[in-house]
């Protein structure tokens, strides 16, 4: 059974317009999207910024309102709950915000920030009751426990972001949504939050919905990965099935541009034309054929994609799902033909007596075209 169920979900938000703020029009943040969670597992979501990832871990959370859907948390539909009822099946549940910095209260001590929660869900009977559970999850997020009187800016990044994960841990919840959790820390740091949350996921057999941009990231902690565009999720599998076959165009683009740290790597960049469109106005038929290199015409202009199951366990929504996208022009032929103009061009101004300029003006159409190998 699904510990978290999602289906059919939207979050549209009204744009108005006019003297009278009529609305008009709306951004379609997340549009009909369904997925499952398993109990102990970690789904990874990815796509690019303004695709709709963060809108959809909020409203999951109820931080924002969805306009349609279901949601559903060991059966329950959490869209029907409200006041106390909900607030109780907040334990369950919990987040784990971005921004560090901004998500804590910068009045507030860490054992107030921590202890809140113990204090809303009535968790502990007594103040050393009280004292000792924050002290607990400090020194399992790896923290003193004599920081506890300190307030947020006394720290650093990384331990900021340790003690939203104790704050989310206090109500021993069975599913959190790490909004981009290590995104605005240093590369050494993300490893040690990346290594403390699997260390958590062990011991205490929590869920993640894990929203972030890095695909090496996503690809060492989850389980499963979606990816999402213009607020549809396009495709679903494994992680490393995902890394190593990707089915859809636009997960093959946004996998060519991780950086490899070989320099002798020969896999080149997927750039895509234009910019993302607007989710106001998104276009018709697939919502990625605008910028999509494999696009036949007029079925992608004309027939939505739906979500299937192109191979097993591997779900994408493409009309040709599967097709590789080859890169366009050779990177490593382009750097050495721009070394050979540049010398040839100093060789021939060297040799005749003429400014560079003129020579370079005359060999651009050889720069342009011509191959050294």
């Amino acid at each position: 059974m699904s510990l978290l169920e999602v289906k059919n979900l939207k979050v549209h938000f009204p744009v108005k317009h006019g003297m009278f703020s009529r609305v008009r029009e709306f951004v379609k943040a997340v549009d009909d999207v369904s997925f499952s969670i398993a109990p102990g597992e970690t789904l990874g979501l990815v796509g690019e910024s303004g695709c709709g990832k963060t809108t959809l871990g909020r409203a999951i959370v109820r931080l924002v309102e969805p306009t349609a859907g279901e949601i559903s948390l060991d059966g329950e539909n959490i869209l029907k709950m409200s006041g106390a009822a909900l607030r109780a099946r907040r334990r369950k549940f919990q987040m784990i915000f971005q921004d560090p910095y901004g998500s804590l209260n910068p009045r507030m001590t860490v054992e107030q920030i921590v202890g809140e929660a113990l204090d809303i869900h009535k968790l502990t009977d007594s103040k050393s009751a009280r004292q000792k559970r924050i002290f607990e999850l400090l020194k399992d997020v790896g923290l003193d426990p004599v920081y506890a009187q300190r307030y947020p800016h006394e720290f650093s990044g990384g331990q900021r972001q340790r003690i939203g994960i104790a704050r989310a841990l206090a109500v021993e919840p069975e599913l959190i949504i790490c909004d981009e959790p290590v995104s605005a820390l240093d590369v050494s740091v993300q490893a040690q939050i990346i290594n403390l949350l699997c260390d958590l996921q062990q011991q205490r057999g929590i869920a993640y919905l894990f929203i972030a941009h890095d695909l090496a990231v996503v690809e060492h902690i989850s389980q499963r990965v979606m990816v999402m565009y213009l607020g549809k999720i396009v495709e679903t599998a494994e992680a490393k099935e995902i890394i190593r076959d990707p089915q859809h165009p636009y997960t093959q683009a946004l996998i060519s541009a991780v950086p490899e740290v070989d320099p002798e790597s020969k896999r080149q960049r997927i750039v895509l034309p234009g910019d993302v469109p607007s989710p106001i106005h998104p276009p018709g038929g697939c919502p990625f054929h605008p910028r999509c290199p494999i696009a036949q015409f007029p079925i992608c202009q004309e027939n939505f994609p739906e979500l299937r199951e192109v191979k097993k366990d591997v779900w994408a929504a493409c009309h040709f799902a599967g097709t590789k996208i080859e890169a366009p022009g050779n990177l490593v032929s382009t750097a050495k033909i721009q070394v050979a103009a540049t010398q040839k061009i100093t060789a021939i101004a060297a040799a005749t007596g003429k400014h560079i300029g003129k020579v370079a003006r005359a060999l651009r159409q050889w720069a342009g075209c011509a191959n050294p190998d």
